[in-house]
């Protein structure tokens, strides 16, 4: 009985120091989401893999200009038309105000502002539902020359379904 006990201790213990014992391991960990809309309103970038992430403007060295944003959305609306306006004013800076470049942003060709909603899908092409364009335009400063600098901003959509005789 003794040596059978010993037997399985030496065992156990040669099975404790084999290299499964001390095998590597790895862990991965990440996030993920899934936004599933409503069928009778959305308004979605088509491309999602852009709208969480920081979007770098092209800046053109030979010209000294600044290019712009253009990215398509689908948009659906059973009730009505869509409106849109911006929460703030759309600009970049640089930290110094005079130096602030404005950009202009149309969607579905309509100028957004953040005094008033505009609409910018109406109700006949909301209703089957449309893929239209987003574009921000960067203004040239007055004098007609960006000043050196890193520039960031942000972009604020607000989008509204407007019921019929609302």
């Amino acid at each position: 009985m003794f040596k059978k006990l010993i037997f399985v201790l030496v065992s156990g213990g040669t099975l404790w120091a084999s290299p499964w014992a001390f095998a590597a391991r790895e862990v991965h960990k990440f996030e993920v989401f899934v936004t599933i809309p409503t069928q009778a309103f959305y308004v979605i970038p088509s491309d999602p893999g852009w709208i969480h992430r920081e979007q770098q403007l092209p800046w053109n060295l030979t010209s000294s200009t600044l290019g712009g944003l253009r990215k398509y959305f689908d948009v659906r609306s059973e009730a009505g038309s869509i409106e849109a306006r911006l929460e703030g004013r759309p600009y970049l800076s640089n930290g110094t105000a005079a130096h602030d470049i404005d950009l202009r942003v149309l969607f579905n060709g309509q100028l957004l502002n953040e005094r008033e909603s505009t609409e910018v899908v109406s109700t006949v092409d909301a209703a089957p539902g449309k893929r239209v364009l987003l574009e921000i335009v960067p203004q040239p400063p007055a004098d007609g020359v960006y000043k050196p600098g890193n520039y960031f901003g942000s972009v604020n959509l607000i989008f509204n379904a407007v019921l019929p005789g609302a």
